[in-house]
């Protein structure tokens, strides 16, 4: 992967990895305990709990996501970085921001 791809991919990445730290800022709020206390009807509450386990699954899944960006940002200097370790054809930026971890093109891991 060319020097230039590899800075702009650097910059890409960070750029996610802050996105998705305040992604888990907000999430982290919205997971707050709910009060007992406060005024709110019997199926509001229900609602707001359910709403609360929806936030708390996808505050993990932004968590995995920024363990997995930091990861590849330390990896972006190897010599195999971006390269399928299957066809050796380069993995598209996409592809890596949203899966990091990813090692091979979308054609080779179907």
């Amino acid at each position: 992967m060319a020097e230039l791809n590899k800075v702009e991919i650097k910059v890409q990445i960070t750029s996610e990895i802050e996105k998705t730290e305040k992604l888990i800022q907000e999430y982290t709020e919205l997971t707050k305990p709910i009060e007992p206390e406060n005024a709110i009807g019997r199926i509001s509450r229900m609602d707001a709990i359910n709403n609360k386990s929806v936030t708390e699954a996808t505050l993990r899944k932004a968590k995995e996501k920024l363990e997995k960006l930091k990861f590849a940002l330390t990896k972006v200097n190897d010599d195999d970085f971006g390269r399928c370790i299957k066809c050796k054809k380069p993995i598209p930026l996409g592809r890596i921001l949203i899966m990091p971890q990813a090692r091979t093109c979308v054609n080779c891991s179907q």
